[in-house]
């Protein structure tokens, strides 16, 4: 994909529209109000509107229709590859991913010893070359346990990691998929040799894994290791058993017909270059025999895409636009499908009249019925029927609406077709085609339909697997700095490309470039990036960033504030991860000193966090939902409510504390979590300070609207007054 089309940060520090188009108008169809600002503070208020639905949508999984799910993501429930999220990474997780494991030879070898001689190793080669799983194996064989493997961020800095007390003794640490350092040559071998001389001295292990395009931005080659992929064969053999030398020794044709599908199985096994997919078609053997097996190594689904794409004639344009418009906004009804397909078909033949020459060269005939008269052609049924192997046409209706109002979709048929539609896209046209394409999609872009965002967001998370860089400098940095509707659409590629293992450490690489002499723009779309699944597979380093921006302007605050409460929203279902950020606001409260800026930044993100509603208009509020999560979670809550009740925060602290008991009086579960929140409040305030809470919580519930029996009761419970019987249903 070439890489203009769309202004350069330097043709536009605020990410310019496309030539001859206003860059405040949006589209034609999606005009903003008179003297609404898109770009100001009340453009952030819309976007962080947008966000908190985003991010429901990703957290609650709706699902409408027939849906196939093989191979896609979700949102913050997604199971991770082992060790990609910062953290100790669990025994179980190391042992299942070795339970098949092969040495790869004599590249495991050459690792071993470098790993030996300087305690820190990196795996360079190709994608799916079992990295990972020789990062663990390289640990184990030189601590002798699969226990104690220690994560660290791909963003670390290799100076921060070799300062002291950044490296524990005798640990086994990996650092998966390393995008690379910024700093000159000279300084990345200096900071590289000080690493390998504290981990020395700590008697620990660290292996790192990295990919060639991000070894050309690495200065130290003596640390490096070229690694490959084991013998296919050999996996299978160590997965299922079988002898593959006497299976391939015997002649297909005198075979038993019992074993014929077991030598082609043999013979397509050889052909694989993935350990995963070695491993995946030796578990369908196992589990149902060759053909079974044979099904999953087919790729039939990227044979009909190929074919679709290369046949000899090639897809004409009234063919290749509906499934290029179709990449992008998968799912939508189908008339929304259509009217944005015409804005792409507007765009093809400006740019055809502009001079060059588009997809197709040829303008097809006007099709007439006598003159004058014009034939509408059945387009619709005309494409699905050459599109057939690849999109099919589902019906459901929006959320909350009955079955009445189901509109017709168009889906491709897996989600894996669409990902490979988007690699012919790809690998197939350029400018010609790139270059009306991504001008379409800068209009979506703008748009105020967040339905149709979401899914552009998507398809360009898909095209970052192919072209991360043109991604990157011709949309993401564009979208960042534009307007609120653009920033949201860049944040929400980001939140999708972090769903992707192979993608995470870039999305997350992105987020953080926009936080220093990008723009003010740019910083606010950085913090949306990071409230989400970024922020569930970075936490401490996403805190720590968010945290940061808290003590810049009032309208980074703004912004950074939302995030923090997006982060615990998003943490409901998640109680580890609430506890780390809630952990995290009470120790910036209590190392900040009483009356300091820090301490007055601290106490305005806790009061924030402690009066926010839940994700995605969800009834009740963010601490009511928290505390009924786990009691860990509950006792946490205490202790942060107790800290602001000590300060000049403690009307706005009594007041949140009123909402949380007025929305989760009728909620039974939620009398033994009040009790353990007013233990854990009791325990940090003085026998004065409690009975002065005593005092004012059942004052301030006597306001309208806080005044039912149901928040006096818990009221009462919270403050010890009331005891809790057996069966809190009888309160």
């Amino acid at each position: 994909m070439p890489g203009a089309g769309v202004p350069s940060d330097a043709e536009s520090a605020e990410g310019a529209a496309a030539p001859g188009r206003d860059p405040e108008a949006g589209d034609s169809n999606e005009r903003r109000l008179p003297g609404e600002d898109l770009s100001g503070s009340e453009g952030d208020d819309a976007g962080y509107s947008d966000l908190n639905r985003a991010l429901g949508q990703q957290v609650h999984n709706h699902f409408h229709g027939s849906v196939d799910a093989t191979g896609a993501a979700f949102g913050f429930g997604v199971p991770r590859a082992p060790g990609l999220a910062p953290g100790l990474v669990r025994s179980d997780d190391v042992v299942q991913t070795l339970r098949h494991y092969v040495y790869a030879e004599p590249a495991f070898t050459d690792a071993h010893t470098t790993l030996m001689r300087h305690h820190v190793v990196v795996l360079t080669g190709r994608e799916d070359t079992g990295r990972r799983s020789g990062a663990f194996a390289l640990l184990r064989e030189v601590t002798g346990s699969v226990t104690g493997i220690r994560s660290l961020s791909p963003a670390d800095a290799l100076a921060a990691l070799a300062a002291g007390g950044s490296l524990k003794e005798r640990q086994a640490y990996v650092i998966l998929d390393y995008v690379g350092e910024t700093n000159a040559m000279a300084v990345q071998s200096y900071e590289m040799g000080r690493l390998a001389e504290e981990l020395r001295k700590k008697h620990s292990y660290l292996v790192i894994t990295a990919t060639e395009g991000s070894l050309r931005r690495f200065a130290f080659e003596d640390y490096c290791a070229p690694w490959c992929a084991p013998d296919p064969l050999e996996v299978f053999r160590r997965a299922t058993g079988v002898d593959v030398q006497a299976s391939q020794a015997t002649p297909a044709a005198s075979a038993a017909p019992a074993a014929e599908p077991l030598v082609e199985l043999l013979g397509r096994v050889a052909e694989q270059r993935r350990p995963a997919d070695v491993v995946a078609a030796a578990d369908a053997f196992r589990d149902s025999g060759a053909e079974a097996a044979l099904k999953v190594l087919s790729g039939s689904e990227a044979k009909a895409v190929a074919d679709w794409f290369r046949r000899s004639d090639g897809p004409s344009a009234d063919d290749l636009l509906p499934m290029a418009a179709l990449a992008f906004l998968q799912g939508l009804p189908e008339r929304t499908y259509e009217e944005h397909l015409a804005g792409l078909v507007r765009q093809v033949r400006e740019w055809e009249l502009s001079g060059e020459s588009g997809p197709d060269d040829t303008d097809p005939a006007p099709a007439t019925a006598g003159p004058g008269r014009a034939v509408f052609l059945q387009s619709r049924a005309q494409w699905r029927s050459r599109a057939a192997d690849l999109v099919r046409v589902e019906k459901w209706a929006e959320p909350g609406q009955s079955d009445e109002r189901s509109e017709r979709r168009m889906v491709f048929t897996s989600a894996a077709v669409r990902e490979l539609v988007i690699r012919e896209l790809h690998e197939l046209y350029g400018y010609e085609l790139w270059y009306p394409l991504r001008l379409w999609l800068q209009n979506l872009s703008e748009l105020r339909d967040l339905e149709v965002r979401s899914e552009v967001a998507r398809g360009v998370a898909l095209l970052a697997r192919h072209a991360l860089a043109e991604v990157d400098a011709s949309m993401l940095q564009v979208w960042a700095a534009g307007l609120a509707n653009q920033r949201v659409t860049a944040a929400l590629t980001l939140q999708y490309m972090a769903e992707d293992d192979r993608l995470a450490g870039a999305a997350y690489n992105v987020a953080v470039g926009w936080a220093v002499n990008k723009g003010q723009s740019r910083a606010i779309t950085m913090a949306m990036a990071l409230a989400g699944t970024l922020g569930s597979l970075y936490r401490l380093d996403v805190l720590n960033q968010l945290w940061g921006l808290t003590g810049r302007g009032e309208r980074l605050a703004f912004a950074a504030r939302n995030s923090l409460v997006l982060l615990l929203q998003t943490a409901e279902r998640d109680p580890e991860r609430a506890l780390l950020t809630l952990r995290y606001l009470r120790t910036c409260l209590a190392t900040t000193r009483r009356g300091s800026s820090e301490h007055s930044r601290a106490v305005a993100n806790a009061c924030r966090v402690l009066a926010a509603g839940r994700l995605a208009d969800q009834p009740g509020t963010l601490a009511g939902a928290l505390i009924q999560s786990d009691p860990l979670v509950a006792r946490q809550m205490g202790m942060l409510w107790a800290q602001l009740l000590l300060g000049r925060s403690r009307r706005d602290a009594i007041e949140a504390l009123c909402g949380t008991l007025l929305a989760v009086r009728d909620q039974p579960p939620a009398t033994e979590a009040v009790r353990v929140l007013g233990e854990s409040m009791r325990a940090e305030l003085t026998g004065a300070q409690w009975q002065a809470l005593r005092t004012r919580l059942p004052a301030a519930l006597r306001r309208p609207g806080l005044n039912t029996p149901g928040t006096h009761r818990l009221a009462r419970i919270l403050l010890g007054t009331l005891r809790v019987q057996a069966d809190p249903l009888a309160l």
